[in-house]
């Protein structure tokens, strides 16, 4: 068991999606998204190669669907009977519909509320997934073992610690993937200043362009852990100082520049915890 595990591991490290083909994505590329392809195939070969059903599937912030799709399509192909777990407020305003819904060849509709439009994308992968409609830093988790949990609703720092604090606890050492799908946007600094203050918890595995970094649990963090990884109280100068540690981390990948974008990013806009604050500098 132990040598299976490793030789998983090593497959992550050596980014073996990318040698998937488009169509592998299946019924899943008509479903709206803004991943990348990269992005896209990372979410598909980690359910169809990777989870062999030791707990859920969990994305916090499908959006329309278009993550949970990709996930849900690799898991039915690898024949997985474990639960898919979709999370978000699933609204959507004219602006993000225009430039988002409409851009990827859906038909213009009334209203806001995009949960009907989710339902219906996702419907080719039938009662796999289930919906979970609300604020997703006031939601908790009751379904056990999490296997996979996407990261992509982490858009104010206090609403990352409280997301850590809801799902990290049930994530299982050497089993279970976190997929950081912000870790290195420009606007959200505490993804990767999170990460940093847990090294003992989680070890980065892979990087997927544009902005996702996937992390093994080595160790399931305790409250203590999660109280001190905690980052909406944190300073602009402590934010920039675990910046820079995080920033040498990743030189080796090649990923230093855009940590120190972060850092610049931070710097112009001083104070701000919530990604919509954020002005380019």
């Amino acid at each position: 068991m132990e040598q299976r595990f490793d030789t998983k591991t090593e497959a992550i490290r050596h980014a073996p999606w990318r040698r998937l083909m488009d169509r592998s994505l299946g019924r899943a590329r008509s479903v709206p998204t803004m991943l990348s392809l990269e992005e896209q195939k990372l979410y598909h070969w980690l359910t169809a190669f990777w989870a062999d059903g030791a707990g859920a599937i969990v994305d916090l912030g499908c959006f329309a669907g278009g993550s949970t799709a990709r996930l849900a399509e690799g898991h039915r192909i690898a024949g997985l009977v474990s639960a898919i777990h979709a999370y978000d407020r699933f609204t959507a305003d004219e602006d993000v519909k225009q430039s988002i819904l409409y851009k990827q060849g859906l038909s213009p509709f009334e209203g806001n509320d995009i949960l009907p439009l989710a339902r219906d994308l996702l419907a080719p992968w039938g009662d796999a997934i289930h919906f979970h409609r609300g604020e997703i830093d006031q939601m908790s988790w009751e379904g056990g073992p999490i296997e996979i949990l996407v990261m992509d609703a982490s858009k104010a720092a206090e609403t990352m610690d409280r997301m850590a604090e809801a799902f990290f606890p049930y994530l299982v050492p050497g089993r279970s993937l976190i997929v950081q799908q912000d870790f290195l946007h420009w606007s959200q600094p505490w993804v990767p200043v999170q990460m940093e203050r847990m090294p003992v918890h989680f070890t980065p595995l892979a990087y997927a362009p544009r902005d996702t970094v996937v992390f093994l649990c080595t160790e399931a963090p305790d409250r203590e852990a999660l109280a001190t990884a905690r980052t909406a109280h944190l300073s602009d100068s402590e934010l920039v100082a675990h910046l820079e540690v995080a920033a040498r981390s990743f030189s080796d990948w090649g990923l230093e520049q855009r940590l120190r974008d972060m850092i610049d990013g931070l710097r112009a806009n001083p104070g701000k915890r919530r990604a919509y604050q954020f002005r380019k500098p």
